[in-house]
């Protein structure tokens, strides 16, 4: 589409584009071609806050070899199957190209660019928005931006992991996982916002959150969103919610975040892991140059931690100093890497697979794969965990199993956990046994979640003393 010249957005002040109203265009423009995707410093850009509230402003920061861009905002969601809709369109904006990356001596990458233009979000439903970049050769790349609710009381919950983003996040060079050599040890131990994400500009967004997000827009449940930041910052962010849910690959969490958490399901949340390897790392944030939580420390090893013998030092949250596993929240622990797993049902009478048809052993292939997680008898698991998937996979040629699991707990509310990355990925694709189980269980826990602690109707039983559970099985 040709944009319109016009005088940029002035700096600082809300954007003076054109807005789309609502339900006017459910086509899928917001998909980016492949022979469209530009390169990293090609096209690509960032936003200076993670979240905003509905109304409140934005500024974002775009680098262009390919001069003049446009920006559209899509709300992801159902739209008739089309994915996304278009809400706002700004005004042709002047692309220039931008500094080149800042790498810090311990490899932290950010940038030191001048802001492009201000968004507006007057009149935008909350919830999870790409920006599209539309250059004036054809090029384009996604920047993700979150519409954050005002109040989730009454709503379920959808939080958007972009601690995890942010971790893998590999653009300039640097990552919690790798250098530009690749190899582990020359990892960054501090990730910035102040930088675009790699790839399509929003690829773990894609893999892991798309599809739960737009299932979840279908449902017709009361919906709210929040991203891990917001759980940091905002002790009060899920108060009153009716449920959370955890999307397929949320592994790096605050001591703020989880205590939030703990706190709603204490008070009658109900929770749901829609994912793997949840809850994994501890991280700790600080200021940047943008603002305060704009930097993520993870250090991943208690001896190169400045900030050591303390419950923030940033391990795994199995580890010492202060070791606080995970499954005593998700109620598992991370097991592996499978290539290739079936979901193989172990309690077909779970409420949360009515309408699947399954019984006792029935397999669905591919839904317990990529990062998975187990139940195991050990301190800290709750004694009525309830294991209702009891799958085989295998970690490289060693035989496990992994799991999907269910508890409940005082105030009513319930846990569940899928146990597999591969689930929300699952929630796509063409149809198969596998796609309608994983949506019909998903759809079960949204509308079980919306009305109330699941706790009280279903509480769970506990049946790990049925199964093979030790930590080397």
């Amino acid at each position: 589409m040709r944009s319109t010249p016009a005088v940029p957005t002035p700096l600082g002040s809300p954007g003076t584009g054109q807005k789309v109203g609502i339900g006017t265009s459910t086509s899928k423009q917001w998909q980016i071609a492949p022979a469209r995707l530009a390169g990293p410093m090609e096209l690509a850009g960032y936003t200076d806050r993670t979240s905003v509230r509905s109304g409140q402003p934005f500024r974002l920061y775009v680098t262009s070899t390919d001069g003049a861009f446009t920006v559209r905002a899509f709300r992801i969601g159902w739209y008739g199957g089309a994915g996304a809709r278009l809400v706002w369109t700004s005004a042709s904006v002047p692309g220039v190209p931008q500094p080149a990356p800042v790498v810090a001596p311990d490899g932290m990458v950010s940038t030191n660019w001048k802001p492009s233009l201000t968004v507006p979000t007057t009149g935008w439903t909350t919830g999870t928005y790409l920006l599209l970049l539309t250059a004036a050769n054809g090029k384009e790349k996604y920047v993700p931006i979150t519409v954050r609710s005002n109040s989730v009381r009454g709503a379920v919950v959808i939080v958007n992991a972009v601690n995890t983003y942010q971790a893998y996040n590999a653009w300039g060079g640097y990552s919690l996982y790798h250098g530009p050599d690749m190899s582990y040890a020359s990892r960054s131990h501090r990730v910035s916002f102040d930088r675009p994400y790699e790839g399509n500009g929003a690829p773990l967004l894609f893999r892991f959150e798309l599809p739960l997000l737009q299932l979840a827009d279908r449902s017709g449940v009361h919906l709210a969103y929040l991203t891990s930041t917001d759980l940091d910052t905002d002790r009060t962010a899920l108060s009153g919610a009716r449920g959370f849910l955890s999307l397929g690959h949320d592994e790096y969490w605050s001591l703020p975040m989880r205590a939030a958490v703990t706190h709603a399901r204490d008070v009658g949340t109900n929770l749901g892991f829609l994912g793997g390897n949840s809850v994994y790392w501890r991280v700790r944030y600080a200021p940047g140059r943008l603002g305060p939580d704009r930097i993520i420390i993870c250090y991943k090893d208690a001896t190169l931690d400045p900030v050591r013998n303390r419950r923030s030092t940033t391990v795994r949250w199995m580890s010492k100093p202060y070791p606080n596993p995970e499954n005593s929240l998700n109620g598992m622990l991370y097991v592996c890497y499978s290539r290739s797993g079936s979901f193989v049902v172990h309690e077909p009478k779970f409420f949360l697979f009515a309408g699947t048809h399954a019984v006792n052993g029935s397999s669905y292939p591919g839904l317990a794969s990529a990062e998975v997680d187990r139940a195991y008898s050990i301190p800290g698991t709750p004694a009525n965990l309830e294991v209702v998937a009891h799958s085989p996979v295998r970690c490289g040629t060693r035989p496990v199993y992994t799991d999907a699991a269910y508890y409940t707990v005082h105030s009513g509310a319930a846990v569940f956990n899928t146990g597999s990355m591969n689930w929300i990925s699952s929630l796509a694709g063409p149809p198969s046994a596998t796609v309608a189980f994983a949506r019909t269980v998903t759809l079960n826990l949204l509308r079980g979640m919306a009305a109330g602690p699941l706790g009280r109707k279903h509480p769970s039983i506990g049946n790990l003393h049925t199964l093979r559970t030790t930590l080397h099985a």
